[in-house]
């Protein structure tokens, strides 16, 4: 017995309408992907990349997981840009978290939430390491909404870190990091003025960001 049939509904009204807008697409994209960008996201299903950005199957290359996080010891997260930066060449890395993410208030809040503590103790200790800052803000939102923000700024940093992308740079080739924050109840994104592509552009983001 089939569970779930009006996903698979869904499924075949989709591929219907893109066949219909272009009767080639899935032919061509059977043959090769060539995505010019790296998303690395949140997980919340309230971000759904491609269409944020309005790009089609095939146009973007995708890492998703709880607070947008890029870890130095998370093997999946780094063979996605190995992936990215060494096979496919892309050129651009998008690292974008939303307002409102449920795993940096988590991160905050100072209350146990199991296993995802763990995953999360690198946005506590971001946080504690700017708490003169985020004092001065009156509400929880506030914070939350500004460590999302700050976190961001982080992951940017800790992708120019990588050593993907250190030897990507040394080796001549251009790979350009943004990083931009989605806002769930307007839909709308924000550059963060973040974006780096040398290890000249890291280390003024480092010492800016202290």
């Amino acid at each position: 017995m089939k569970e779930l049939p009006p996903l698979f509904e869904n499924n075949r009204k989709w591929a219907l309408q893109i066949s219909e807008s272009d009767p080639t697409f899935f032919a061509k994209l059977a043959r090769q992907q060539f995505p010019e960008f790296l998303w690395i996201g949140c997980s919340d299903s309230r971000v759904p990349a491609n269409e944020i950005i309005g790009l089609l199957p095939g146009e973007l290359f995708v890492h998703r997981n709880v607070a947008n996080l890029v870890i130095h010891s998370d093997m999946n997260c780094l063979s996605v840009l190995q992936y990215a930066v060494q096979i496919l060449g892309i050129r651009h890395i998008i690292v974008c978290g939303h307002y409102g993410c449920g795993g940096v208030k988590a991160a905050i809040e100072g209350k146990p939430h199991g296993l995802i503590d763990n995953w999360l103790r690198v946005i506590r200790d971001l946080y504690q390491r700017r708490s003169t800052e985020l004092s001065q803000l009156s509400t929880l939102d506030e914070r939350v909404n500004r460590v999302c923000e700050l976190n961001v700024i982080e992951q940017v940093k800790n992708v120019g870190n990588t050593t993907i992308v250190q030897e990507a740079w040394r080796s001549d080739q251009r790979v350009v990091i943004h990083g931009w924050i989605y806002s769930v109840s307007d839909g709308l994104l924000k550059d963060l003025d973040v974006c780096i592509a040398s290890d000249v552009d890291l280390l003024m983001l480092e010492e800016a960001q202290g």
